[in-house]
């Protein structure tokens, strides 16, 4: 099997595992490919931002993703239950096992997990790669406590199902997951299940705050003070003012924006056990 390899050397692991990724794919039947042609797959060695490039590469080939996780969160390959051991998640590739699952895109960028609007779109933007790689989850958890301190309510239009909603949130999520943010899970959703899952968050007090932290924790967000939560397969947002989206952490434009949702339209590789 041959594979087009897309490595970040700078992600959490990247650095550690560049040289010896290579072998570990050999050893499992997978030839890493010169170019980008005839190629039976893209695999994606890195965090959630490498594997955001990699899901356009793999549509475009219309061919399956492996995924070596190296990254902070790992959103997906979490989602997936994949091996965080390299060898093994090389194994999981070479054994050639697939699964289809939604893919989300918003202004011409594709994502697997969520997209956002407002604080966590700011930490994206203000965290550097050196201190992810340096602290992991203590970098993130520093860096939201700072975009916290700036946060100011956005006023925002919601389209969908015929419908609008119009509120102020400080934090508008789109997911295609039941897993995002390295600690969300949510119970009633999957990667798989066709739907697009919209959270708004307005808190304006320190219970709402505790309750909506409890309630995503838990993996019951909905019926939660505080919290906003639509499902349709296509949203359409727009604000007062252009605001920054993140993509699993990638850069996605602005708004206004169109999100929507393409159904079990990426193959991954995945353990036996899971694909059955």
């Amino acid at each position: 099997m041959r594979a087009l390899l897309l490595l970040n050397p700078q992600s959490r692991r990247g650095r550690e595992f560049a040289q010896s990724l290579e072998r570990d794919l050999r050893a499992c039947g997978v030839e890493v490919a010169a170019g980008g042609e005839n190629v039976d797959c893209v695999v994606s060695a890195g965090g959630d931002g490498t594997l955001t490039r990699a899901i356009a590469r793999a549509l475009a080939l219309n061919v399956p993703i492996g995924i070596v996780p190296l990254g902070t969160f790992n959103d997906l390959a979490r989602t997936l239950e994949l091996p965080s051991d390299v060898s093994a998640a090389c194994a999981v590739i070479g054994a050639g096992h697939t699964r289809a699952i939604d893919v989300a895109q918003v202004n011409g960028v594709y994502y697997a997990s969520e997209a956002s609007i407002g604080v966590s779109s700011r930490i994206a933007r203000i965290q550097t790669t050196q201190e992810k790689q340096r602290f992991g989850m203590l970098a993130v958890i520093a860096t939201a406590l700072q975009a916290f301190r700036y946060a100011r309510p956005m006023h925002v239009d919601v389209h969908f199902d015929g419908r609008q909603e119009r509120f102020k949130t400080v934090q508008l999520t789109v997911a295609n997951s039941h897993r995002f943010g390295g600690v969300f899970n949510v119970a009633d959703a999957a990667i798989d299940d066709g739907w697009l899952d919209l959270y708004s968050v307005d808190i304006r007090n320190a219970a709402e705050a505790f309750a909506v932290a409890r309630a995503v924790l838990r993996g019951v967000p909905r019926d939660t003070p505080g919290l906003r939560t639509y499902r349709s397969t296509k949203f359409r947002v727009h604000t007062r003012r252009g605001h920054h989206i993140t993509a699993d952490g990638e850069p996605a434009g602005k708004t206004p924006a169109t999100f929507h949702i393409l159904t079990k339209a990426l193959r991954v590789y995945t353990p036996e056990e899971k694909h059955r």
